[in-house]
Parts: structure tokens; C-alpha cells; sequence
């Protein structure tokens, strides 16, 4: 069995993060798949999915350690094409990933006790993203 959602999600620019886990638990109960895998992507490539303890220092940490690690402001090539300040958005993105894969059991999906599927804008403004989740299973 196959069964496709989208999970529409308004963002309000970069280091904004929102946790996905109930929206795409909803999606698997009502999808009739028992058993199999959840697969998740963000559509565009300046956002970025993951799993996380969902709490207030890591919301902060994740977002301020993209900004070290690639920080606002550099001399990057995309903005030498296209001066639109988000090239570190697009390298934070990538250096995250679009997609997620989870497995589901009972109609549930697996995960950890503090483990939380969350997106990640890492875009200078605000956006509206869609997440597709797809099912494969019985």
C-alpha cells in the first residue's frame, strides 16, 4: 500500500523550527498502513528536515550552530550570482537534508522517547512550506 499527504507549514524565516511529530503521526493513523516506512520531504532547498529532542535550548542550539558552522554574510558564489543574502540558507539546508525516513509499526511511528521529526527554516524570510509524506506498507 501506498498513501501520499501533504503537511502545509507557515514559517517565519531563518532558525525557525517547528516540530512535525503530531501533524505526521495524524497523517500515518489515518493512512490504513500498519507496518512500513514514513518518508518525509520538504519541498524547496532552502529548509531542511531532521529529529531532535524538541525543547527550547536545542530549538536555539540547532539554528546558532548552522550559523557558525555556516555563517549569514560570507562571500558566498550564490550570492555573487544572485545578491539575495540566502546563500548560507541554501548550504545550511543542504548540509541538514530535505528528506526523512521513519519506520512505522501498529499505525505508529517509531521513534524515541525524546526523538521529534521538526522542519527547519534556514530562508531570511518567512515562507510557506509543504512537507509530502509518503507511506509504503501493509
Amino acid at each position: 500500500m501506498v498513501h501520499t499527504a501533504e503537511i502545509q507549514v507557515a514559517t517565519s524565516g531563518h532558525g525557525d523550527m517547528h516540530d512535525l511529530t503530531a501533524r505526521v503521526e495524524r497523517v500515518v493513523a489515518d493512512s490504513g498502513v500498519r507496518q512500513g516506512v514514513a518518508h518525509l520531504f520538504v519541498v524547496g532547498s532552502t529548509a531542511a528536515l531532521g529529529t531532535i529532542e524538541f525543547e527550547p535550548g536545542l530549538q536555539a542550539d540547532l539554528p546558532q550552530l548552522l550559523d557558525r558552522l555556516i555563517p549569514p554574510g560570507r562571500d558566498y558564489g550564490h550570492e555573487r550570482a544572485w545578491h539575495d543574502g540566502n546563500g548560507h540558507s541554501h548550504l545550511q539546508a543542504t548540509l541538514l537534508g530535505p528528506s526523512l525516513t521513519v519506520p512505522v509499526r501498529e499505525r505508529r511511528l517509531v521513534l524515541g522517547t525524546w526523538q521529534q521529526v521538526f522542519l527547519l527554516e534556514c530562508d531570511i524570510r518567512a515562507r510557506r512550506r509543504t512537507v509530502v509524506v509518503t507511506l509504503l506498507g501493509e
